[in-house]
């Protein structure tokens, strides 16, 4: 009945602290963050924080016919509006925590996701959440793969540099507020 703008402006006045910015980001974020996936090697998608689904319509246009498309968020404001709003067999949105993207990758039948995406605003997490997140987030990433973070502040990139040994670095000006963009990339052999 509110619609996604009005989803996602309750889910920030709720709580303002889980979600990074008043409203969803640009297609010009969209279009950056999702860059260097490479979309033909690509089964599992995941996404922490999905909001009101603004990356989930860009990402399952890009994935593969037997890909999948896992999202989690600890606002159940949100998970149902996805589930309500997202009609794709490729889709599934679970009501948890991304520190638990490890059972909920496995209890969905992966051993391993290709890419984690992130708009969660570890700036603001509880303590020693940021740092729980990133380590499972690394070791559920398969050797290839990579976690993208989209940030309003540097935060996130200090708890991936513990995992990630090659972090690039971006920055999206056309963003409300502009936010600063990693991508941090599993090696080969890790």
């Amino acid at each position: 009945m509110l619609g996604q703008w009005g989803v996602f402006f309750r889910g920030f006045v709720e709580h303002p602290r889980m979600v990074g910015s008043i409203i969803p980001s640009s297609g010009f974020t969209i279009r950056k963050m999702l860059e260097p996936v490479k979309w033909d090697e690509c089964r599992l998608f995941v996404e922490y924080g999905p909001g009101v689904g603004t990356f989930c319509g860009p990402v399952l246009e890009r994935l593969r016919r037997d890909g999948k498309l896992i999202v989690i968020d600890t606002n159940e404001l949100y998970i149902d509006y996805l589930n309500r709003t997202i009609d794709d067999s490729r889709f599934l949105a679970v009501l948890g925590s991304a520190a638990d993207v490890e059972s909920i990758v496995r209890d969905n039948g992966f051993d391993h996701a290709d890419y984690v995406l992130s708009g969660l605003p570890f700036s603001t997490l509880p303590n020693g959440v940021g740092p729980e997140i990133a380590a499972a987030t690394h070791r559920i990433i398969r050797p290839g793969g990579a976690f993208l973070v989209y940030q309003f502040s540097a935060a996130a990139r200090d708890f991936m540099a513990k995992h990630f040994a090659h972090i690039e670095q971006g920055f999206e000006m056309w963003n409300v507020p502009p936010c600063r963009l990693f991508w941090g990339l599993k090696d080969d052999a890790a």
